[in-house]
């Protein structure tokens, strides 16, 4: 039963390969699904990278406040300085920089955490630009063809003096298929485009909001106070 459901799922995909490519070569009679290949190519090797990359930040900043604020309790600034040089993630190096200005006083600590937030915003979101554009040129790149395609019609026309369905159906379809083929490759893109800026906006929010906490475990260890611990919940990893 499961080795034939399995056989079933196989002769579908490699049905629906075989009318992807049949309408890819049908579309491709003036050249133009090509380009629209290569955009969704490399668009779909930056949302590839981005994502690797995203998940490598990606860490449970919850107990990572814990830990580095028993750091901070039980070695100084100094094992937490070491904790966060140990830790990945753009959280641990916005630590990092505000806890190594931190003995210059709070205003130092803040604005080191500010740049070397900014700092990590970019590389968050470098790639983006070019996703963007990919997302931009994939339906131009159809209609190009679609207008290449239209001339190609009337071209057909012109030279058959006749405007029979036979004659201009080709021209048409090329059209017609560069068309879908830019708006699939640009919607497929656009959704991986979402996807990372959703990823990065929660990776900033954890940043800033974390960054306040210990601007306020400095202070506190500081005036000699016990420091607020965040609850944490190990089931809530890194999504």
């Amino acid at each position: 039963m499961t080795s034939s459901i399995a056989l079933f799922f196989l002769q579908a995909d490699a049905g629906f390969f075989n009318v992807i490519v049949e309408k890819f070569n049908q579309g491709n009679d003036g050249g133009w699904m090509w380009p629209v290949l290569v955009t969704l190519i490399l668009g779909l090797a930056i949302f590839l990278e981005r994502i690797i990359t995203l998940n490598l930040a990606d860490i449970n900043t919850r107990k990572f406040i814990v830990n580095v604020q028993e750091a901070l309790q039980e070695g100084g600034i100094e094992a937490a300085e070491e904790l966060c040089a140990q830790t990945r993630g753009p959280v641990a190096s916005v630590f990092q920089a505000g806890l190594m200005r931190s003995n210059e006083g709070i205003d130092a600590a803040e604005k080191a955490i500010a740049a070397y937030g900014s700092i990590e915003m970019s590389f968050l979101e470098r790639g983006l630009v070019w996703l963007s554009l990919f997302i931009a040129i994939a339906p131009l790149f159809g209609f190009l063809g679609t207008v290449i395609g239209m001339i190609q019609a009337f071209d057909d026309i012109e030279a058959a003096a006749d405007i029979s369905p036979s004659i201009v159906a080709g021209g048409i379809k090329v059209a017609l298929l560069t068309t879908a083929g830019g708006l699939i490759a640009g919607i497929i893109l656009q959704i991986g485009y979402n996807y990372c800026v959703s990823k990065i906006d929660r990776l900033i929010a954890e940043m800033e909001e974390s960054s306040i906490t210990l601007i306020d475990s400095i202070i506190l260890l500081n005036e000699g106070k016990p420091l607020i611990t965040p609850s944490v919940d190990d089931s809530a990893d890194s999504e």
